[in-house]
């Protein structure tokens, strides 16, 4: 799965955790399923030990842990903790001063915010057992075959 956000990572790799949410996980075992660094998954995963979505348990044998129920867990609050513009943000002016720019950049803007909104409260109707089961699903229909990590 290409991921373009870290709301992707994030959802990514909490699946796999709520498929075994009393099993501490990693930094280093997290990082193998989303092909990139542990620094990077403690700093992206900050925000969810700090929203109660995760907690880490320090020492031999510990990890991080889903803090709650899959069930307690909206994906639009995974999106707020990873702190995260769900849609990509305005740019800078290309030409500082020019009112037609100025015109058009306010009402992009205006319809992302929108458009954000919107997508935040469809999220927000889906919890991260929702996600879970549908893995679960498609993982029962098709097999570990299809199954990359």
């Amino acid at each position: 799965m290409k991921r373009n956000s870290r709301l992707s990572a994030a959802l990514h790799a909490l699946v796999h955790m709520a498929q075994e949410p009393d099993r501490p996980r990693t930094s280093e075992e997290v990082a193998r399923w989303l092909d990139t660094n542990p620094v990077v998954v403690r700093r992206v995963f900050a925000g969810l030990r700090e929203a109660d979505i995760l907690s880490t348990e320090r020492g031999r044998g510990g990890g991080m842990v889903l803090a709650r129920p899959a069930a307690a867990i909206s994906l639009a609050e995974i999106g707020e903790a990873l702190g995260e513009s769900l849609l990509p943000v305005r740019s800078e002016p290309e030409s500082p001063g020019c009112l037609v720019e100025a015109a058009v950049d306010e009402l992009l803007e205006d319809c992302r915010r929108q458009a954000e909104d919107f997508l935040r409260g469809c999220l927000a109707k889906f919890t991260l057992a929702d996600l879970a089961a549908d893995f679960r699903h498609r993982f029962a229909n098709e097999g570990a075959r299809h199954h990359g990590s």
